[in-house]
């Protein structure tokens, strides 16, 4: 600093103090600024999207003290599968399909030359509703935004729903559409993928004679597959 501005400096200084009593300065810190949750328009990534769907309280059920059931298998699938809502056991281990359930939609997949890490499987609710109830409209509603950016970030050829409840969300339809109404074809969904609907691996236990129909099924899924250059 020069000495003629020191100088003014000390002279205001001075003059403050005569009328103002004794000056002093002090640092101050300025407010952090505010952080906001990550909008899903700027998730890039499914690992930034976990931690989106951890805290996002509208993807919670009122079961307290579910844990998030996210998704897993290959983030790079050309097939992903879709179910319902998680149950005891996916909510305590935190993976959808587990189980009986799960055991058997791992033999379905095996018996077209699918491995599971070569798939991706995810849920229309990614928490446990209670006692295994379907997923409520409202709980349906609130979760779609979150499995569509899944989706949208897996960008997969094929999308298999495996019962009612994720084929008539995923496509639309009322509720009470029947199973069989939307078996059996592909349906276009959001114009850049192909999606089919079979039984749920826990009704299959339930009624076995329905095996019959998810094998053409998903025979007809491979066929697609491979025809879309799915890969091997």
């Amino acid at each position: 600093m020069s000495t003629s501005i020191r100088n003014r400096v000390e002279s205001y200084l001075e003059w403050s103090r005569e009328l103002y009593g004794p000056v002093y300065f002090t640092a101050t810190t300025p407010e952090p600024a505010a952080t906001h949750p990550m909008s899903l328009s700027s998730v890039t990534t499914l690992e930034e999207l976990r931690l989106v769907c951890e805290t996002a309280e509208e993807l919670r059920t009122d079961l307290p003290g579910t844990n998030l059931v996210f998704g897993v298998g290959n983030p790079d699938a050309d097939l992903m599968l879709v179910g319902e809502a998680p149950g005891e056991n996916e909510d305590i281990q935190g993976e959808p399909f587990v189980g009986k359930a799960g055991q058997l939609l791992t033999d379905i997949l095996k018996a077209i030359r699918f491995r599971r890490e070569d798939v991706y499987i995810a849920n229309i609710l990614k928490h446990r509703p209670p006692n295994n109830r379907d997923p409520l409209p409202e709980e349906r509603r609130r979760s779609l935004p979150y499995l569509h950016k899944q989706i949208e970030l897996v960008n997969p050829k094929l999308i298999l729903c495996v019962g009612k409840v994720a084929g008539s969300t995923l496509l639309g339809l009322d509720e009470k559409t029947p199973l069989n109404a939307m078996r059996g074809t592909f349906h276009a969904f959001r114009e850049t993928h192909e999606l089919m609907v079979t039984f749920h691996p826990a009704a299959l236990l339930r009624n076995p004679t329905w095996k019959k129909d998810t094998w053409v099924d998903v025979q007809l899924l491979r066929k697609r597959y491979d025809e879309l250059g799915g890969r091997p």
